[in-house]
């Protein structure tokens, strides 16, 4: 066992299938293997940075099924978007407590899109909740978030598996895609077809960036769930635990990275 060995940690979007990082993460911890930092895309990003605030993803997942975080989005009469997401800001208030990247536990990186300048931009530090609901801030649903004179959207818009801003602060890199889509012989409607388009156009820029890590985990299936379907959260968590499991166990060498205690708490 190294316990100075670093881990970086990459998670992508997707709506509620990043419950799924909470089930590799739990896994990850009853292995005594945790995280040295972390990056992440829309879904992703919120699951750091709660984390990196030191909720356990037990909690972290009871957090979303209690607040039910798409009850505080409200109609946005404008040519935007079709949601506005202020009132998402108080949830956030309430469970990160101070609104800075240096009040975490661990660094944290997460990916929005700048819309003007058409690029992913990364944020680490100062304040963390208007960056954090710019990274989840879907592109025509969402009025988008505006930091410092710039409107930014998802950050999986351009890049759905944030790796690049953890090269230089581990050793070894892992990233997680919670948006797996299995083989479909019959697509019946239009709806199926749209959501089955989008899902492989951000999968694109997943797997464009997967030479780029060390590790891989990509829980199977998991795009036959709605990017709003809050109702199968346990189900979602159950299969991203049950899936890092099985990897931990074919991936023996991953135990270097244990340590002693959970420092994020």
């Amino acid at each position: 066992m190294d316990t100075n060995k670093r881990l970086g940690l990459a998670l992508s979007g997707g709506g509620v299938r990043g419950i799924a990082h909470l089930g590799v993460l739990k896994a990850m911890n009853e292995r005594g293997i945790f995280p040295d930092s972390l990056s992440g895309s829309s879904a992703g990003a919120i699951v750091a940075i709660m984390y990196a605030k030191g909720y356990a993803p037990d909690e972290i997942l009871s957090i979303i099924i209690k607040t039910n975080y798409f009850r505080f989005l409200r109609p946005a009469i404008s040519w935007r978007g079709l949601l506005k997401m202020d009132l998402v800001q108080t949830l956030y208030e309430e469970y990160l407590g101070e609104d800075d990247f240096s009040a975490l536990n661990l660094p944290v990186t997460i990916a929005a899109t700048d819309v003007h300048l058409a690029k992913t931009v990364f944020f680490s530090e100062g304040e963390i909740i208007r960056p954090l609901m710019a990274s989840s801030c879907i592109p025509g649903m969402f009025d988008p978030i505006l930091i410092n004179g710039h409107h930014y959207l998802d950050g999986g818009v351009l890049n759905n598996l944030p790796v690049e801003p953890l090269f230089e602060n581990c050793d070894s890199l892992m990233g997680v895609n919670c948006n797996h889509l299995p083989d479909q012989q019959n697509i019946r409607h239009l709806k199926s077809l749209i959501e089955r388009t989008v899902i492989m156009s951000m999968n694109y820029n997943v797997y464009s960036r997967v030479h780029r890590c060390d590790y891989f985990v990509e829980p199977k299936g998991l795009a036959t769930y709605g990017v709003l379907e809050i109702k199968k959260a346990n189900e979602i968590f159950e299969r991203g635990y049950e899936y890092m499991i099985h990897y931990l166990d074919s991936h023996p060498e991953l135990s270097t990275f244990q340590k002693q205690t959970n420092y994020t708490g």
